[in-house]
């Protein structure tokens, strides 16, 4: 299957390739740089994903925290980490049509909004029953920002960078998870219960920078279109990807493409609503991938250190809280650097590669680590305890460079527009399905089976192997319309192909690469 991704791919990518400006770069071009400005603004809203995932898992190891909420364990605990993926299923059925109904800058406000409102109740909060209930707000708002923000990143960003950006979205969730671990460790010497309200407050940082700014970012050309703001949607990709130019080859070879894919996908009657997700075999095809590599990003192992590092601390000796908290950033940090490098290879390299890669890894790693985990609990040795630690971030590096950059880039590139927002709430509701399961069955299992229990996810990641190798299929050089066109067989890509036919390469003679062209460097302006 991977092959004959690979092979269709490969001449897809001349279509709109030397259409490209060869001197327009994000660093010598003001008007890409102030696109990029903005895309950060987007992508930054997976890192607060980042640090609400990572702050329960640091004020576990937080004393002050443990005394103010009587020492929270068993099923008690398990609510607190699962209640705010709670709060992001009950935003799943309103975040798609806020994305597709009011746009995709509409939709980051709103869950902003939420999330400011949340922030201010947790960091207030007086007993258990308001802190769960600012964390269910807190999910709830996430749903709705986390639906949009990489829907418009993916949609706006110039095509020689769309795929590192998008690939880039889920990689700052370790951002956010370096700001949570590291204040934490750094407040975790106040005796007061600010110890944990002040890395409360902090959570509230991106929210409200989005709340105050996202207004001023340009919107999806795609939802323009889709709505009929054909001159607007014009507009904005002339601004961003050609200096203003509305009459530029690239601009609009993009213009015509998403026309003509959006088009094509009105004139098939069952790409209306949620039964169009598994409507035809392309998007059944389609669903398995998407649906699979959620439950993947979370049922690889990663689950039992994202949520219950201090168990598997405890269970190889390592009991001193500041130790715990201390290694916790060191890995927030090499995480990071792992997942931002690959995403930076996802076209050099391309998707199916690094998702094998990653899947190969893991499962040498994790396997190690259960050997290790297995000669500390029968012989109680540091060298095996401090085994288990090195395999923990080799283990890490390995799922970085797949299955943190690429499960939500991989997601929104192989959904056709109409589809995007609905397939990719789907996999943001697999996912939540997956981390709730992971939050009440993992430390239940880890308490009765204890090393044991790491023997279940190596033959689960040997499966993850196997279906990366059979499913995944090749997107490298593909722009959003030709790689949503790539599951729907060559009748899809020859339609999209002929609607664009005005902006070929032997119709269309671009002075920007005439010898005699010049670049106007704007920053020198």
């Amino acid at each position: 299957m991977g092959a004959g991704a690979v092979a269709t791919g490969g001449s897809s990518t001349e279509g709109y390739a030397h259409l490209i400006d060869p001197n327009r770069k994000w660093y010598n071009n003001r008007r890409i740089i102030t696109l990029h400005a903005w895309i950060v603004l987007l992508l930054i809203t997976s890192s607060t994903n980042g640090f609400d995932g990572s702050l329960l898992n640091s004020f576990q190891s937080l004393p002050t925290w443990q005394s103010y909420f009587n020492n929270p364990t068993g099923g008690r605990l398990g609510l607190l980490n699962a209640i705010q993926n709670i709060g992001s299923l009950a935003g799943y059925p309103f975040a798609p049509y806020l994305s597709d109904g009011l746009g995709r800058r509409p939709a980051i406000w709103i869950g902003s909004t939420i999330m400011i409102v949340a922030v201010a109740l947790q960091a207030a909060a007086q007993n258990w029953s308001m802190f769960i209930g600012a964390r269910f707000l807190i999910g709830f708002g996430l749903s709705l920002a986390t639906n949009a923000a990489p829907l418009l990143v993916t949609e706006i960003a110039y095509p020689s960078y769309r795929a590192p950006l998008t690939s880039l979205y889920n990689s700052l969730w370790y951002s956010g998870n370096i700001v949570a671990t590291w204040s934490t460790f750094g407040c975790q010497y106040i005796s007061s219960n600010w110890a944990w309200r002040i890395p409360s407050i902090l959570q509230g940082i991106v929210p409200l920078t989005q709340f105050l700014l996202i207004w001023f970012a340009p919107e999806s050309p795609r939802y323009l279109i889709c709505k009929g703001k054909e001159a607007e949607a014009l507009k904005i990709l002339a601004y961003y990807h050609a200096d203003g130019d509305e009459n530029d080859g690239l601009v609009q070879y993009e213009f015509q493409e998403i026309k003509a894919a959006i088009e094509l996908d009105r004139t098939v009657a069952s790409n209306v609503g949620w039964k169009a997700l598994i409507a035809t075999p392309g998007n059944r095809r389609r669903m398995i991938i998407i649906v699979a590599i959620a439950f993947f990003s979370q049922w690889s192992g990663n689950g039992l250190v994202s949520y219950y590092l201090k168990d598997v601390f405890d269970s190889i000796g390592i009991t001193d809280h500041t130790i715990q908290l201390l290694i916790n950033g060191i890995l927030a940090i090499w995480n990071l650097f792992w997942a931002v490098l690959a995403s930076f290879l996802v076209e050099r390299l391309g998707r199916r590669l690094l998702f094998l890669t990653s899947a190969a890894g893991m499962l040498l790693f994790f396997t190690l680590q259960t050997i290790c985990s297995a000669q500390y609990a029968l012989h109680k040795t540091d060298a095996a305890a401090h085994a288990v630690i090195a395999f923990i971030f080799l283990f890490y590096a390995s799922y970085d460079i797949a299955f943190t950059p690429l499960i939500v880039s991989y997601t929104v590139e192989i959904l056709p527009y109409q589809l995007r927002a609905k397939g990719f709430n789907v996999f943001n509701f697999a996912i939540s399905l997956s981390i709730i399961f992971n939050q009440y069955v993992n430390p239940i299992a880890l308490g009765a089976l204890a090393w044991k229990y790491y023997i279940v996810y190596c033959c689960w990641i040997a499966f993850e192997f196997a279906f990366c190798y059979f499913m995944i299929v090749e997107t490298k050089n593909l722009s959003l319309e030709e790689t949503a066109a790539l599951f729907d067989g060559a009748d899809a890509q020859r339609n999209i192909t002929n609607a664009v036919h005005e902006v070929r390469h032997d119709d269309y003679v671009d002075e920007k690469t005439s010898d005699s062209y010049t670049p106007t460097n704007e920053l020198k302006a």
